[in-house]
């Protein structure tokens, strides 16, 4: 019984995951620039992978594949938004605009001002 309760979480877990993932895929392709194209990636993508691994876990049940999936996920968190900062602010020093329906861009501000 509680086997099939595991088992439906997970088969649950991967669907939310895939989904995620899936909304991810669409707004690469959808959003008209850069930095927004990113949003979708690393948001979207990072829950997507999460939970797909979070099922992984919860499916085989596992000390060591359940602490890897943890630890998959840990990293996950930590640099999928880190990088993304990154590489959104690098692209935005070398000249990549936002898009001209942009209602607000507090980064240029802070440039003008003298910040780095």
């Amino acid at each position: 019984m509680i086997f099939s309760v595991l088992e439906a979480l997970s088969a649950v877990l991967v669907l939310i995951g895939a989904l995620f993932a899936l909304v991810a895929s669409i707004g690469i392709l959808r959003f008209p620039d850069l930095y927004t194209r990113m949003h979708a990636a690393s948001k979207a993508g990072t829950l997507g992978s999460g939970l797909m691994l979070l099922a992984l876990a919860i499916h085989s049940l596992e000390p060591d594949v359940v602490t890897r999936a943890l630890a998959g996920i840990i990293f996950f968190l930590l640099t999928a938004p880190i990088s993304s900062h990154l590489l959104a602010r690098a692209a935005y020093v070398v000249g990549y605009k936002p898009w001209d329906g942009t209602v607000r861009d507090d980064y240029k501000d802070y440039l003008d001002k003298g910040g780095q």
